[in-house]
């Protein structure tokens, strides 16, 4: 896919005119007087700096890409595979001229070669997506080098909503609008999550001989469903806001007195798709860390049921031996205080007084003992509450050892968990009065959540991986 045409040549030739140009303004910049009084005769100097080396960036840049597209280069040897790869016959349709914005200066135009499916002319003269498979290779989608789909994709991630990310945008140069930014954030999830998917990513972390702490839990976010009926004046559909339950993993490590690992970054990830779809999840992670070389495993989360019944069957799966299951205290704690709420006649200190004496047997490893309690308050009740509390403990009793985690230097709660689930879900996706798109949802999960695990450099790689370029 060798691209030898004069056009393309003579504009390879002017687009190093233009650098010429523009290495020439950059020696008049240095050489020119600037005297500064003030605070704004620096800002000026300074903006005026910032914009001609901008310019020079991306007048470098385009040179470059350009040089790489005409030359006999291994670009092109890919490029003719990955439309050989297609399942149907791609078409040469010639030289096309592709508008390109970088992360720093002017947007640039390069010529490159586009390729659409060969078919039979269609009486219906639907128009037939193509594709610059040179351009796809390097990691060029809707217009934005890699840099700038990283930056926007961490914008949108990071900021409160996607206007902020416009208004950022436009203040450093770039002009783009909602619709554009949320594509290009939607896209680069969506490669990302295709790499993972394809078990593209080598992992350098290991967790051998280390004390690894697994968790999972639910959030709270509105999702827009549609409804059933007329649609509105303007032709739009209803829509309700119901609420859903994204799931939540976090898989970190933790020293011997029990304290988080700094050293090592946790893994965080979320879905909409449900319990078994996270604990995939949970078992890619954990099988690409090598968590059957770890000294300890720790599974601790709260009473869900959905959480427990899997448990084991994931652990069997992946061959690990040995494993603890522990509930987190303090949402035992928590079901203790809903206990005494449901007794009638109990006095404050009453109730204090017997959620104090059990949170301390508990602390103490006399499980047995808090459940004979429990049997006690309870006999005799009917109620549904009652007895779904008392269910709680004795259906987890064996995950009630407290003491003895706590004596081995593992955590007893998942407050890591929780804070997980607050800072992916809850400062990004459960704003007041906002509902997503299922789908939407899905991505922005795993954009927050690599984001606040401080893996973000992960995510890029995975967006810009290997096959997973030839589906964005």
């Amino acid at each position: 896919m060798l691209i030898d045409n004069s056009k393309v040549q003579s504009h390879l030739h002017n687009l190093k005119s233009q650098l010429e140009k523009g290495l020439k303004e950059i020696e008049q910049l240095i050489e020119k007087e600037s005297p500064m009084q003030n605070p704004e005769d620096l800002e000026k100097v300074e903006n005026e700096i910032i914009n001609k080396t901008d310019k020079l960036a991306s007048l470098i840049l385009s040179c470059k890409i350009q040089e790489s597209l005409c030359s006999d280069h291994e670009l092109n040897q890919e490029s003719s595979d990955f439309i050989n790869s297609f399942p149907k016959k791609m078409k040469n349709q010639g030289i096309r001229d592709v508008e390109i914005c970088p992360l720093r200066g002017c947007p640039f135009t390069v010529k490159t070669q586009y390729f659409t499916q060969k078919a039979k002319k269609d009486k219906r003269k639907k128009k037939r997506t193509g594709c610059y498979p040179s351009l796809t290779l390097l990691g060029i989608f809707d217009g934005c080098t890699p840099s700038l789909s990283s930056d926007i994709a961490l914008m949108a991630t990071a900021l409160g909503s996607l206007d902020e990310v416009k208004t950022v945008l436009y203040e450093r140069g770039r002009d783009l609008d909602i619709k554009t930014i949320r594509n290009i954030t939607k896209r680069y999830s969506k490669r990302s999550r295709l790499a993972q998917l394809s078990q593209s990513e080598e992992f350098t972390e290991s967790v051998a001989g280390c004390r690894v702490v697994v968790s999972t839990d639910g959030g709270r976010i509105r999702i827009r469903e549609k409804k059933r009926g007329p649609k509105t004046k303007k032709g739009r559909n209803h829509y309700k806001g119901s609420w859903r339950e994204p799931k939540v993993l976090i898989i970190y490590v933790v020293k011997e007195d029990g304290r988080i690992d700094r050293s090592f970054a946790p893994f965080i990830d979320g879905t909409m798709k449900g319990p078994d779809a996270i604990f995939s999840m949970i078992q890619y992670y954990l099988e690409k860390i090598g968590v059957c070389e770890a000294d300890k495993i720790l599974f601790v989360a709260d009473g869900a049921r959905w959480i427990w019944n899997r448990v084991a069957k994931l652990m069997i799966s992946m061959g690990v031996n040995k494993w603890y299951e522990l509930l987190d205290f303090y949402h035992a704690v928590e079901h203790l205080v809903k206990i005494t709420e449901l007794q009638k006649g109990w006095k404050k200190g009453e109730k204090n007084k017997w959620v104090k004496k059990n949170r301390n047997l508990l602390l103490k490893g006399k499980s047995e003992e808090v459940i004979n309690e429990i049997r006690r308050v309870c006999k005799g009740k009917r109620g549904k509450k009652i007895k779904r509390e008392r269910e709680y403990f004795i259906r987890n009793q064996k995950r009630l050892c407290f003491e003895e985690r706590k004596n081995e230097g593992m955590p007893i709660g998942s407050g890591a968990m929780e804070s997980a689930i607050r800072r992916v879900v809850n400062l990004r996706l459960k704003s007041a009065s906002t509902y997503w798109l299922r789908e939407t949802a899905e991505e922005m999960l795993m954009l927050r959540s690599y984001f606040k695990s401080g893996r973000w450099g992960m995510l890029k790689r995975l967006a810009f991986s290997g096959k997973t370029l030839m589906e964005g």
